[in-house]
């Protein structure tokens, strides 16, 4: 397995959850990494993105300033804290590494996915 999500659950809204990647090493270092989801019946959207480095990091507007993107190089692994939980933010997770280059919305630059994790949060 290249890429494992893990950390989904069931949580109350407010509440807190902290999603990691755990990938290997020849698809996630020297790449950028992103965050996606998807809700019962809708597209998979994007969520954040964080370059190799962690210096640049961009999020949706739904979730800017609620959650946070970071990584781990030494572990290979990669975070996502989601705060302040909105029942909207209930959906399958995925974490992906990105293979080219293009927009860091474009599905088709992510050539790894993690096989996704469930995230519910209950109103």
């Amino acid at each position: 397995v290249q890429l494992q999500a893990s950390g989904g659950g069931l949580v109350q809204a407010g509440g807190s959850l902290r999603l990691s990647c755990a990938a290997s090493e020849r698809v996630f270092s020297s790449y950028d990494m992103g965050w996606f989801r998807q809700a019962p019946g809708k597209e998979r959207e994007f969520v954040a993105y964080i370059t190799e480095s962690g210096d640049f990091i961009y999020y949706a507007d739904a979730v800017k300033g609620r959650f946070t993107v970071s990584r781990d190089n030494a572990k290979n692994t990669m975070y996502l804290q989601m705060n302040s939980l909105k029942p909207e933010d209930t959906a399958v997770y995925y974490c992906a590494s990105a293979q080219s280059r293009g927009s860091i919305y474009d599905k088709r630059r992510y050539g790894y996915w993690g096989q996704g994790t469930q995230v519910t949060v209950s109103s």
